[in-house]
């Protein structure tokens, strides 16, 4: 009897302890899930910021100054735009990320599923990254690592950098050409000056020459 009052125990103490980490497991995943990802929370609070900067119209600090054109969420709320990556990487990036690398920046965008929208500017979008639910922001996933994987607005980026670098490449060739003919043109000019010079100077000889034996002429007695 006193047996199986101490297995009832026993039981109920292991049913309360399996119930106990059972719950401490539900709210410990609840407070891993009501915590999005550092890299987004502060993507998200650089545009908050930028957002209320530019609704104010501050003037007390450079930075407030510049950044509502450096970057703001598109007119839909439903992603935003990079005006300035120059700026942008100057700016912001070593500020709220502690580096200016802005093809890092895209890279980690692309590591949670953003994408870019717009072949004329750097607009970015996310079905869960929107201005004014911040608590989406939980549900935003990284992605699987896939190293072979380029991202295509990357790609084109690197290869508009590489198409540009070819075509100034190939206009310092022709300007190194053109300085070339350009000297070569001089040369031969020079060349033609200082034979012409040597001609005038025959020339003025001999006519200093005729000019005195006629005046030499003029004094002589006649016979």
């Amino acid at each position: 009897m006193y047996m199986a009052k101490n297995n009832e125990v026993v039981s109920s103490n292991t049913t309360s302890c399996c119930t106990t980490s059972s719950s401490c497991s539900t709210i410990l995943a609840g407070r891993v899930k009501s915590s999005p990802a550092p890299f987004l929370s502060k993507t998200y609070d650089l545009l908050e910021l930028q957002e209320r900067t530019r609704a104010v119209g501050s003037n007390d600090d450079h930075d407030n100054n510049n950044n509502g054109s450096i970057i703001s969420w598109n007119e839909e709320g439903d992603g935003f735009i990079v005006w300035s990556p120059p700026e942008f990487s100057e700016l912001l990036l070593p500020k709220y990320f502690k580096h200016n690398n802005f093809s890092s920046f895209i890279r980690q965008l692309n590591t949670y599923g953003f994408k870019k929208t717009s072949s004329k500017r750097w607009e970015f979008k996310h079905e869960k990254f929107q201005k004014g639910c911040k608590h989406l922001l939980v549900e935003i996933t990284r992605k699987k690592c896939e190293p072979s994987v380029f991202p295509a607005f990357l790609k084109a980026s690197f290869e508009e950098n590489t198409t540009t670098t070819t075509q100034k490449h190939n206009r310092l060739q022709l300007m190194a050409e053109e300085n070339k003919n350009l000297m070569k043109e001089k040369l031969e000019l020079q060349t033609q000056i200082a034979q012409f010079k040597a001609l005038e100077d025959k020339l003025l000889d001999c006519l200093a020459h005729y000019m005195g034996d006629n005046k030499f002429k003029g004094f002589c007695p006649k016979p």
